[in-house]
């Protein structure tokens, strides 16, 4: 793939420019702490790993459009208090939980290290950069700018931009018509592979998985990489040389 293929780059936010899982980590050991007394600390991991598996996919519904954020938060916390030992949560139960957590999570934002240097590698290149996000266009504003990638990386399209997010390929189409980029010259680069880099790729784009070490939201077999038919790359410290810049 040579520079000349690409003019722009699409972003997902959430475990690729930040590092979420370890603020879900963080957030998640206070929530552990006041409400699950059964949890020890060694199993905080296992907390983590329940709450981004989402086996009932309420998230997705929630970038479906089908039910709201607080609906799918509130869905996904009591679920894991069902999970792991703590109390069930009503309105006014939540609306505390939810204060300690977000409040906690927030905090935690943090970039992955290898996002600095390759934004301002790609930049230098003249290549157009955005964000496309399944998450609400204040919150991951907010994100941005707290983890100091709101100068370089506008954020283009979010849930509530059309009402619904990834995988609907009308997303990827509007956020291209917003870079100013041909969706066959633009690249998206995500760390699902199927939300994201086969979405993408399934939307007329370059798709790219960014497949961090031991960062699976889900197992993926080798099969389903293949059937993908998508670039892979384990750090954005790879994003470079794949394009050939």
């Amino acid at each position: 793939m040579s520079p000349h293929q690409i003019d722009g780059i699409l972003f997902d936010i959430d475990d690729t420019l930040v590092d979420t899982r370890a603020a879900f980590g963080t957030a998640l050991a206070t929530i552990a702490r006041r409400y699950l007394p059964d949890v020890t600390p060694d199993q905080d991991a296992d907390v983590v790993s329940f709450w981004r598996a989402d086996a009932s996919d309420h998230f997705g519904r929630y970038t479906r459009g089908e039910i709201g954020q607080v609906e799918q938060r509130m869905s996904r916390a009591n679920e894991l208090h069902e999970r792991f030992g703590g109390p069930a949560l009503d309105d006014e139960g939540f609306a505390a939980w939810d204060g300690v957590f977000d409040s906690t999570f927030r905090e935690a934002w943090s970039a992955h290290e290898d996002v600095d240097a390759v934004l301002g590698r790609l930049l230098d290149a003249g290549l157009h950069l955005g964000a496309l996000t399944n998450a609400a266009t204040a919150y991951q504003t907010d994100k941005l700018e707290r983890t100091g990638l709101a100068d370089r990386m506008p954020l283009l399209v979010a849930l509530d931009t059309l009402g619904f997010g990834k995988p609907d390929p009308r997303v990827f189409a509007e956020a291209c018509r917003l870079l100013g980029t041909d969706p066959g010259r633009t690249a998206y680069v995500g760390d699902e592979l199927d939300v994201d880099a086969a979405a993408a790729r399934r939307a007329g784009l370059i798709g790219i998985w960014l497949d961090r070490p031991c960062a699976r939201r889900l197992p993926v077999t080798d099969e389903e990489i293949v059937a993908a038919g998508v670039l892979v790359i384990s750090s954005l410290d790879d994003l470079p040389g794949l394009l050939g810049i």
